[in-house]
């Protein structure tokens, strides 16, 4: 280790108590004759160089991957569970198939399970099948051999499979995959092996295939547009990721951490928990990515730079309608169906007094139910901070924040 200018060749033995956990430990340091280590010394930071410069021009390749468990935000059950699978699907070399709505999130999760499991140093290759044109995906799967066809390259052109090799291919949106490429995937999952486009030879290929899909493939599969030999090839391991308005506990959250992200290198932005109690109010067919878009939105329009509060939001909002002018919208009824006032039976004021007793706000709902998870999370990793914040995808400026406010 380094101190201030000065190399240091530092020593710690761990002491274990009865029950095999760390309890302390001893250091040594020798500081004076480093000369004997300075060839061990030297060698250390040229690999540590060659590590950085291997990253960087991963990174340059598109093949690294940029999104880690800590990036699925969300404390509530249903993200928990998700989370959860993620790490058993991460631990072990098996097909996984993720299942959710545009915008849940699926790629976060693909990549997270890729860069936690024993393939993270291999590449990461991510293929949208509703991208790419037909007639090119064999070629893009598959790879094409020299010459295969007129105008084709003299060079080796290679596929996905290739270039995954020894890490993860990642299948976003399998569901629009055609059939007759779904016969061909199969035998290159079963066989691990694939044969380039315009050759008689086979390449072997070792990838861990995940695959993500927005679609319903239990009705595809029952109409004959997906094969079910496929589908059971795989869902050896399924993950649901909710949607956001199954969750809507953690939009709290997920508004924070969205704007610690957008407000990246200016002034940091809060929001109210008026604005999030109306955010909670919404739908979001478009799920995260459309909530980011708003906060996006929000923060372009807001006036104030430090607060975006519940006006902001409803400015940015699509406007719901009301069930009034559903009503006012729909035609005349006749005098033989109209309601007259006096059919509408409403409840007397005392028994509405008594439902109402138990209904709380949103916002101190919300609330509750943050305070409730940031308190399990802590009794869970024994008051360790940094592992609770962790655990409940937040940051731990995000985490120490919140966890002031409930001091």
């Amino acid at each position: 280790m380094e101190y201030h200018t000065q190399q240091l060749v530092v020593t710690r033995l761990p002491f274990f108590d009865e029950r095999g956990e760390v309890s302390g430990a001893v250091a040594f340091v020798l500081l004076d004759d480093l000369q004997p280590l300075t060839p061990l010394v030297s060698k250390y930071r040229r690999l540590h160089q060659d590590l950085l410069a291997a990253k960087r021009a991963l990174a340059k390749t598109g093949r690294s991957t940029r999104y880690h468990l800590g990036d699925f935000i969300g404390a509530s059950p249903a993200a928990l569970e998700a989370k959860r699978r993620a790490r058993l699907a991460a631990a072990r070399d098996i097909p996984v198939l993720l299942l959710g709505e545009t915008g849940t999130g699926k790629e976060v999760l693909a990549q997270s399970i890729h860069s936690l499991s024993a393939r993270s140093e291999g590449p990461f290759v991510g293929v949208n099948l509703a991208a790419i044109p037909e007639n090119l995906l064999e070629a893009e799967f598959f790879g094409v051999a020299p010459g295969a066809f007129t105008g084709a390259d003299k060079r080796m052109r290679e596929g996905k499979f290739q270039r995954a090799q020894g890490g993860t291919l990642f299948l976003d949106e399998v569901g629009d995959m055609p059939l007759g490429l779904q016969a061909k995937l199969l035998r290159a999952l079963q066989e691990r092996e694939i044969e380039p486009l315009g050759s008689n030879q086979v390449v072997p290929v070792d990838v861990r295939v995940i695959a993500a899909t927005s679609r319903d493939l239990d009705a595809m599969m029952a109409e004959g547009s997906f094969r079910s030999d496929l589908y059971y090839r795989l869902n050896v391991l399924e993950i649901k990721i909710p949607p956001l308005r199954g969750r809507r506990a953690d939009i709290g959250i997920l508004c924070e951490s969205l704007l610690e992200n957008i407000c990246s290198g200016q002034e940091r932005t809060e929001i109210t928990d008026a604005a999030v109690v109306l955010l909670s109010q919404h739908d979001w067919p478009g799920n995260v990515r459309e909530l980011r878009n708003v906060l996006e939105r929000a923060f372009t329009m807001s006036e104030s730079a430090e607060v975006l509060d519940e006006d902001t939001m409803r400015r940015v909002l699509p406007e719901p309608t009301s069930e009034p002018e559903r009503l006012a919208e729909a035609p005349a009824e006749t005098e033989s169906t109209a309601l007259d006032s006096s059919d509408i039976q409403c409840p007397d004021s005392d028994s509405s007094d008594s439902d109402s007793s138990d209904i709380r706000p949103l916002a101190e709902v919300l609330a509750n139910a943050e305070a409730d998870a940031i308190r399990a999370a802590l009794a869970r990793c024994r008051n360790n901070r940094t592992q609770a914040a962790r655990l409940l995808g937040v940051s731990r400026s995000v985490f120490y924040d919140k966890l002031a406010r409930l001091s």
